[in-house]
């Protein structure tokens, strides 16, 4: 099912996330709604906050060319970061047409727990390395825009308010 995605500034989309406690069907649901909202969009990363759920669960698929490779990661965390640092111009599907240069950790390994309660551990690089950071600062309540200078995130959350009034009149 597709869900709503909240727009920035929503008071959602700057609280920290409680950890999942145990993997349920309805987290598995949960997962399978957030890939199919985050296909449709279209993203590569979606986290749960953006639809308003306050869990520690994030989705991503970074393959442009090729089969997909839906992620479903449940409690992700970075345990490892490299001291390069790569730079990416990030979007948001919370502040939709709004894009920066956002300089990150060019190489992080994560732990989380996947769909069968398992741990798992990968070292990611690129454009996946990007999304993973982008997508478990969401759940931190931290968005891209946080990462830019006074000026540009205040003219950005302006346009984006401008944006959900004009929607809310519909």
């Amino acid at each position: 099912m597709i869900r709503p995605i909240l727009l920035h500034p929503d008071p959602r989309l700057k609280k920290s996330c409680d950890p999942v406690a145990a993997i349920t069907d309805d987290l598995r649901q949960l997962a399978a709604d957030m890939l199919e909202t985050m296909y449709e969009a279209p993203g590569i990363g979606l986290a749960a906050p953006q639809i308003g759920v306050m869990k520690r669960v994030i989705v991503m698929d970074c393959i442009k060319d090729g089969p997909p490779r839906p992620m479903a990661l449940f409690n992700p965390e970075v345990i490892w970061s490299s001291e390069d640092l790569a730079t990416y111009e990030e979007g948001c599907l919370s502040i939709p047409d709004h894009y920066a240069e956002v300089k990150r950790p060019a190489v992080v390994t994560v732990r989380w727990t996947d769909l069968d309660g398992v741990s798992q551990e990968e070292t990611f690089d690129k454009l996946w390395a990007t999304c993973v950071q982008h997508e478990i600062d969401h759940l931190d309540g931290k968005l891209f825009i946080d990462y830019l200078g006074p000026l540009k995130r205040q003219m950005i959350t302006r346009k984006m308010e401008k944006l959900k009034r004009e929607r809310a009149r519909g």
